[in-house]
């Protein structure tokens, strides 16, 4: 004999959808929980990634500018640029009595006060 089974009708067991509930809230639970534990340490990690890249950036900027010092220093020579002005471009010094020495005026201080000289009327004519 042969059963039919089609009119057969399967109810659904609330517990299997409460366990499942249950097994994806866990699941969740700890997912976050691993995310908030691990996410300082990479933060951490990034950001002495990114400290060390500046330290050797700061340390070859340093570098760069020490060396831009020694070549102003030398640029600014005045027995060099007298030298060279002299071999390469051909000048000559000029005769002692052609040399003017012109020396700047001191800077005047902003706090300084001009004293200024009242005249009268007979000093006027």
């Amino acid at each position: 004999m042969k059963l039919d089974n089609s009119q057969i009708v399967r109810e659904r067991d609330p517990r299997a959808n409460r366990d499942l509930v249950f097994l994806l809230v866990g699941v969740a639970v700890l997912v976050c929980g691993a995310v908030l534990y691990a996410w300082p340490h990479l933060e951490m990690r990034q950001t002495g990634i990114v400290t060390e890249q500046m330290q050797r950036e700061r340390d070859r900027l340093v570098e760069e500018n020490r060396k831009l010092r020694l070549e102003k220093a030398s640029l600014e020579n005045l027995e060099r640029v007298e030298s060279i002005a002299t071999r390469n471009l051909r000048l000559e010094r000029p005769p002692a009595e052609n040399v003017y020495i012109v020396e700047a005026p001191a800077p005047v201080v902003d706090s300084a006060k001009v004293a200024s000289v009242k005249t009268t009327g007979a000093e006027r004519n």
